[in-house]
C-alpha cells in the first residue's frame, strides 16, 4: 500500500490505530511520552505496539522543556524519531542520536513568528516542522502565501487546514512534504470506528 504524500499520525494510543495506519502504509506513528497527557502512552505498551507493527517509524512525542527529562524519555522508549515543541532545546537535542520534529501551534504564532521560528532553526537540527493548532484557524491567502515560501525551503508537515474533499488541492498548492492526522480511542481492546481517518488515508492510497 502506497500513500501520495508522507503521513504522520499524532497521538496513537492503541495497537488497532497502530496496525491499521502501518497497513496503509503511513510513514509516522506517534506516541505521547508524557504522563499528564491524556493520549499518554505507557512503555510497556508502546514496546508491545511497536512489536507489532512494521515499517513504519516510531515518534516520541513530548511537550517537555527539560532537557534530562527528554533524554529519560528517550531512553526508556527508545523511539526512531522525537517530537518537541520548543526549538530553544534544539542545540542540546541534536547531540542526541535521534532524528527530530519540531511542533509549532499555529494559533499561538503571527505570520512574522512563524517566519522568525524557520529562519533561527539550522536546517541539520530537524528532519520536519510539524504544523498544528489547538485552536480554530483560517487556513487564508496570507497563510497560505507564507507556508507556501517556507515549504518551499524547509520541510513541512502540516496538521491543519484540508478535508478529504480538499486535500489533493492543498497538495498541489503547497510543497509540504506530508501532512499529519490525528489518532482516536478504541471503544473496547481491537474494536475501533477509523471514521475520518479511514476516509483521509484512503482518499491518498495511490497504484503503486
Amino acid at each position: 500500500m502506497a500513500l501520495q504524500t508522507i503521513v504522520k499520525i499524532s497521538n496513537v494510543t492503541n495497537l488497532s490505530d497502530a496496525r491499521y495506519c502501518a497497513g496503509m502504509g503511513v510513514d509516522l506513528l506517534g506516541f505521547s511520552m508524557d504522563e499528564n497527557s491524556e493520549q499518554y502512552v505507557a512503555p510497556e505498551k508502546f514496546k508491545e505496539i511497536r512489536s507489532w507493527v512494521a515499517g513504519v517509524h516510531t515518534v516520541g512525542e513530548t511537550a517537555s522543556i527539560d532537557v534530562v527529562e527528554i533524554e529519560r524519555l528517550l531512553e526508556l522508549y527508545q523511539p526512531e524519531v522525537l517530537q518537541i515543541e520548543e526549538s530553544a532545546l534544539l542545540p542540546y537535542i541534536s547531540t542526541f542520536d535521534c532524528r527530530v520534529i519540531l511542533k509549532a501551534d499555529l494559533s499561538l504564532m503571527t505570520l512574522d513568528q512563524l517566519e522568525a521560528l524557520f529562519s533561527s532553526v539550522q536546517s541539520d537540527q530537524i528532519d520536519y516542522y510539524l504544523l498544528e493548532s489547538k485552536g480554530a484557524i483560517n487556513l487564508d491567502e496570507d497563510l497560505k502565501t507564507v507556508l507556501k515560501n517556507l515549504a518551499g525551503e524547509y520541510p513541512v508537515l502540516l496538521g491543519i487546514g484540508f478535508t478529504t474533499d480538499t486535500i489533493h488541492e492543498l497538495l498541489a498548492e503547497l510543497p509540504i512534504q506530508g501532512i499529519a492526522l490525528t489518532g482516536g480511542d478504541e471503544d473496547r481492546p481491537g474494536s475501533r470506528e477509523f471514521g475520518e481517518l479511514m476516509e483521509m488515508l484512503e482518499t491518498l492510497e495511490t497504484d503503486d
